[in-house]
């Protein structure tokens, strides 16, 4: 792990104090347009440095942050830190951690202009590995995010296993990443421009699925979920067949209120308004959307993803689990076997 440590470490060092540092490929050259347009007009607001030197696969900030704790994985140069912080606001805070000197002096060196900006001070910054969060509590974050990260660290369990005991009971761990269509060979996996193009080193679908599952998570959904290309014939000749979509995952952390399939509990929810960004309508994943004032019908686990979470406030729940009624219709199937088709058993 020492190894892939440094090897990544040397890899956006380099791309981040070059002037004409590029990543390789374009799957970590996220259009802003990925945004929300409320956040788009934030992040216009952020010192060019910042931005130039950011590298992400999609949206990774949620909606509804006032007032979290937010804990940002591989913060890089704090695009999306600084963003967040002036979501939460002055009541609110944000850790951004990074393992990476280069690129945590440029995220550093601006800190106290942005705070000037925004009006409040709420940010620290962290160096350290990812996979190792010991210097949080339990428990103690709102909401973790990260952009094409997580599939740098080579001991996926131990990271999603630490973003599940520093997230309280109904937290939330909001993500965009690169996910392959099949498990990724040795060959590339070792080499070290594809590990940190973010070609090497990825989870297949399918076994993220089954990784969340084992540390705690029986359901998540996928918020986005696009084919990337990778505008390099080189690079691409080195990966054959193998297919990468970038997605935006949401699992919250909801022990024993959440189920491997859906289940049918005669519940319904009505989106009241409210959240910034979602004024007409919220979109819980890329699925279930909830227009102001329109009722739906929603499986448990749904149900439990609003009603049990910072999102409560702004619904109206109707039913509970007092009577079950089998199976959500649409799905029946275990999730492993395809019930609902939707990745992490959701209806």
């Amino acid at each position: 792990m020492a190894d892939i440590h440094e090897e990544v470490k040397e890899y956006y060092s380099d791309v981040t104090l070059n002037k004409g540092g590029e990543m390789r490929t374009s799957i970590c050259h996220c259009s802003k347009d990925q945004y929300p347009k409320f956040m788009r007009k934030i992040l216009k607001e952020l010192p060019d440095e910042i931005a130039e030197r950011s590298y992400g696969c999609g949206s990774p900030v949620p909606l509804a942050l006032e007032g979290c704790t937010v804990l940002d994985l591989g913060c890089g140069t704090g695009q999306d830190t600084y963003l967040a912080s002036k979501l939460v606001g002055p009541e609110g805070k944000v850790i951004g951690v990074d393992m990476n000197d280069d690129q945590l002096d440029v995220a550093k060196r601006h800190q106290e202009e942005i705070a000037e900006k925004w009006g409040f001070s709420n940010v620290e910054f962290h160096k350290g590995y990812i996979e190792d969060l010991s210097f949080l509590q339990d428990e103690s974050i709102d909401v973790v995010i990260s952009n094409c990260v997580l599939n740098l660290v080579e001991d996926k369990e131990r990271i999603y296993r630490e973003i599940w005991r520093v997230l309280k009971f109904g937290g939330e761990l909001y993500f965009s990443d690169i996910f392959s269509d099949r498990r990724v060979p040795e060959e590339v996996n070792k080499n070290p421009v594809l590990y940190g193009e973010c070609l090497g080193g990825v989870l297949y679908v399918e076994d993220f699925r089954r990784l969340l599952r084992k540390v705690g998570w029986e359901d998540f959904r996928y918020i986005t979920n696009c084919p990337v290309t990778l505008d390099n014939e080189e690079l691409e000749a080195l990966i054959g067949n193998i297919q990468y979509s970038s997605r935006t995952v949401r699992a919250m952390k909801l022990p024993g209120l959440q189920e491997d399939i859906c289940e049918q509990y005669g519940q319904f929810l009505v989106y009241n308004g409210g959240i910034k960004g979602a004024e007409f309508a919220f979109d819980l994943d890329d699925h279930h959307h909830f227009e102001v004032g329109q009722g739906n019908a929603v499986c448990g686990n749904s149900c439990a993803m609003i009603e049990n979470t910072r999102f409560a406030k702004y619904f109206t729940v109707y039913g509970d689990r007092s009577t079950h009624y089998g199976p959500f219709e649409g799905c029946g199937g275990d999730a492993e076997d395809g019930g609902c088709g939707c990745g992490g058993g959701c209806c």
